[in-house]
C-alpha cells in the first residue's frame, strides 16, 4: 500500500513495545512537531512543540540527560 501524501505521517516511538501504549510523532512539518498518545489516535488531542525544542528534548533523552 502506498502512502497518500495528503495524509499525515505519524510514526511511533522507537522505544514502543508494540503493546499499543506508545507516543506518536510527526516530524515531517517545518517549525512545529505534534505529539500524541497512540491510544487516542487519530481523533485525540496533540501537544505541539517548536521543532528546536523537540530536537533538544530528543537529544537530551538520547544522551541520557533526562
Amino acid at each position: 500500500m502506498q502512502h497518500d501524501p495528503a495524509e499525515p505521517r505519524w510514526r511511533s516511538s522507537s522505544y514502543s513495545s508494540g503493546n499499543g501504549q506508545c507516543v506518536q510523532v510527526r516530524d515531517d512539518l517545518s517549525g512545529t512537531v505534534p505529539v500524541r498518545d497512540s491510544k487516542a489516535a487519530p481523533a485525540g488531542p496533540c501537544v505541539f512543540f517548536e521543532a528546536a525544542a523537540w530536537a533538544s528534548f530528543v537529544g537530551a533523552v538520547k544522551a541520557e540527560r533526562l
